[in-house]
């Protein structure tokens, strides 16, 4: 019900624009039968993208928060909250900044970003040959803090318009998406989303217990590091295709196990969940009254700086009583 509701909002996102347009008219523009023109221009070259880079970077988030949240058994192990988001968006300036690079290289830079930053985290977070737990947050959290600093040098560094053009790509935005930002997160997704969901089961037994897990016969840190890199993967490239987006990926997660229930890792419900706070997020900024173009990270931000306020208070309450 979560994905039929994704692809709804998508589908509500083609009406949507500084030029309303009727379902019939999206329709043929989407089916070849238009007469051509400003409307098939509008649907397929940028609304239609738009609607894809928010779908399928929304559920890449989702699916990478279950990951982190499982691997860290943690409800804060997201990750933007752990750092790898910040380490994609340090690889993407950098494109930005130093070579002026176009959206696929961007991409590309966040995914080397993204997992140079892992490795570095994964490293520093292993102990007797051991990682997970409040050490992955933490440590994401010191290294996340040490590269937003460095993005903030690169953008100095930069000279005025690539250094303004980074600023806006960090804001998180969706705004002149084209197919070049839409492929790489949509291949990406496809491609991790069958993985993810052959290790769920192995995920779920090792939430349980390392030792549980071993006498099962599960190689737990094999798993558990090809389940990170699954996670960075997918989360970098929904970086570089729409920039850091904030929090939907610890949100999503939680709030798919509340409505599906727990015992499972809820993948799918997350990448369901993820899409259609993206999307819905992405459409209430278009309806807004007031003519802003308001960034989507900026948004999501507001919205899950309330979320973890609620969620802190919550786990605090719970450990009171």
């Amino acid at each position: 019900m979560l994905l039929l509701l994704a692809m709804m909002l998508a589908c509500g996102g083609l009406l949507v624009g500084r030029m309303p347009l009727e379902s019939g008219q999206v329709v043929e523009a989407l089916l070849g039968r238009g007469e051509g023109g400003i409307v098939e221009r509008i649907v397929l070259d940028i609304r239609l993208p738009r609607a894809l880079t928010a779908l399928f970077a929304g559920a890449a988030l989702g699916i990478s928060g279950a990951v982190f949240q499982s691997v860290s058994r943690n409800a804060l192990g997201s990750p933007d909250v752990i750092g790898f988001t910040v380490g994609a968006a340090t690889g993407a300036i950098a494109q930005i900044v130093l070579f002026n690079a176009g959206a696929v290289p961007v991409a590309l830079a966040a995914v080397v970003g993204g997992s140079s930053t892992a490795v570095l985290v994964y490293l520093l977070s292993l102990r007797d040959g051991v990682t997970g737990g409040y050490r992955l947050v933490l440590v994401g959290v010191g290294v996340g803090a040490i590269l937003d600093a460095l993005n903030g040098l690169l953008l100095v560094k930069g000279d005025l318009d690539t250094a303004l053009m980074a600023n806006l790509w960090r804001a998180g935005s969706l705004e002149a998406r084209t197919w070049d930002h839409a492929v790489p997160v949509m291949v990406g997704t496809l491609l991790l989303l069958p993985l993810v969901l052959a290790m769920a089961r192995r995920l779920e037994l090792i939430e349980m217990g390392d030792d549980l897990a071993r006498q099962l016969g599960i190689g737990v840190e094999r798993i558990r590091l090809l389940a990170i890199a699954c996670g960075v993967v997918l989360a970098a490239l929904a970086t570089g295709a729409a920039g850091p987006i904030a929090f939907v990926a610890l949100a999503a997660p939680q709030l798919a196990v509340r409505l599906c229930g727990g015992g499972r890792l809820p993948v799918l419900a997350s990448a369901g969940m993820a899409a259609c706070l993206l999307l819905f997020a992405d459409l209430l900024a278009q309806w807004l009254p007031w003519r802003v173009n308001l960034p989507i990270g900026r948004m999501t931000g507001i919205v899950g700086g309330l979320y973890l306020m609620w969620l802190l208070t919550r786990t605090r309450r719970n450990r009171g009583g």
